[in-house]
């Protein structure tokens, strides 16, 4: 085996899985999980935010246990994706933001992110969107996108990235190759979209092809084009998408993670074994298992065992596992050290600077489009 003793190989596994779990403090079977599979990431979801000092404590809990450096990972768009709403204040959508038409109250929504999510112990945020809001997805994306013009949501994004690098978060372009042109919400099932490759590329994938020097990572989607892709299936296990579109023809050069692994949108088609070796296959660097713990498990020994007894997936593997992890070392939002933990006058500055924030967007509502400073 190339890659090295059993142990070296569970270890490289473990680099690319990014894992949910249940609770709001580190549990003895917690515990027991970090130590066995040393994954690459945690993702937190509303089921493990309470408060402030919480959050951070179960981040920093979490990260020495680890043994490893993290990504300390969230969802985090505003609006309708805002994990901490009812723990620190809400924060405008993305929409509601990209209307004003202002650069800077683009680049200041994704530092009011950035500062929230720095202060409660994170260091990435799986945000902004990159899809379309085209009439097909109105209903499942919602607020979440901010224009059918690709070269608006390209204006907003960067802005957006440029916040988030400024308050030392590493930020995500998703969900590739876009789910704008979808009906069906992927959580549940596969959005199935008819474009054709040429309104994909001069429309969907603009965003990827100008920022692809601009994101930490991509995130790629459960969503099946049929006129593009023979066969059909998730572009999360297609090879077409991920190392031949985002890697040759668009140059991205940063890590791929899969969308949760544990959605209808590729579960009502594959066992998540399969899904988690296949996405690798497939070119992502890491995967995402967000939301029941069997499957958290089952998915890193999936990767595990197909490695050991496969020499070229224990390589694939390996080379995977370097990437993250010189990207980790290199990476300042990655090596900066967590914040003190919040206090409540943190907790009423955040609040604070989102009501200021918010007011600033009323403000700006009320002054007609050819006047407002850019």
């Amino acid at each position: 085996m190339t890659s090295g003793s059993k142990p070296d190989l569970r270890r490289q596994v473990g680099q690319l899985l990014i894992m949910g779990f249940d609770g709001t403090e580190v549990s003895a079977r917690l515990k027991t999980t970090l130590a066995a599979l040393s994954p690459g990431g945690v993702i937190l979801f509303k089921r493990n935010i309470e408060e402030a000092a919480q959050t951070h404590a179960l981040l920093r809990d979490v990260q020495k246990l680890a043994g490893r450096l993290l990504f300390r990972c969230v969802d985090m768009e505003g609006g309708t994706v805002d994990r901490f709403r009812d723990s620190a204040a809400r924060i405008p959508s993305a929409a509601e933001v990209a209307a004003t038409g202002s650069a800077k109250l683009f680049r200041k929504h994704g530092l009011l992110i950035g500062r929230q999510l720095r202060a409660l112990g994170f260091n990435t945020d799986f945000a902004p969107c990159f899809d379309l809001g085209l009439e097909a997805s109105r209903k499942a994306l919602g607020s979440r996108t901010v224009s059918a013009d690709p070269h608006e949501v390209v204006q907003y994004a960067r802005e957006f990235l440029a916040g988030l690098r400024e308050a030392r978060v590493l930020g995500c372009g998703k969900h590739f190759p876009g789910l704008g042109g979808g009906a069906l919400d992927s959580h549940a099932a596969l959005p199935v979209v008819e474009r054709t490759w040429r309104e994909v590329w001069e429309q969907d994938l603009v965003p990827y092809r100008e920022l692809r020097r601009e994101v930490a990572f991509v995130m790629v989607a459960h969503v099946e084009y049929p006129k593009i892709v023979r066969g059909g299936g998730p572009a999360t296990l297609s090879k077409r998408w991920i190392s031949g579109v985002l890697r040759e023809k668009v140059g991205y050069r940063g890590l791929v993670v899969s969308d949760d692994l544990d959605m209808g949108g590729v579960l009502n088609g594959a066992s998540i074994e399969d899904a988690a070796v296949g996405t690798l296959m497939a070119g992502s660097d890491m995967f995402l298992v967000c939301q029941q713990e069997e499957h958290v498990w089952r998915a890193w020994e999936a990767v595990l065992r197909r490695g050991e007894r496969d020499w070229k997936f224990a390589s694939l593997i390996a080379a995977r596992a370097k990437r993250v992890a010189v990207f980790q070392r290199k990476s300042a939002e990655v090596q900066v050290r967590m914040a003190a933990t919040p206090t409540a006058k943190k907790v009423d500055l955040l609040r604070r600077r989102v009501w200021e924030f918010t007011e600033e967007l009323r403000m700006n509502s009320l002054v007609p489009p050819e006047e407002r400073a850019l």
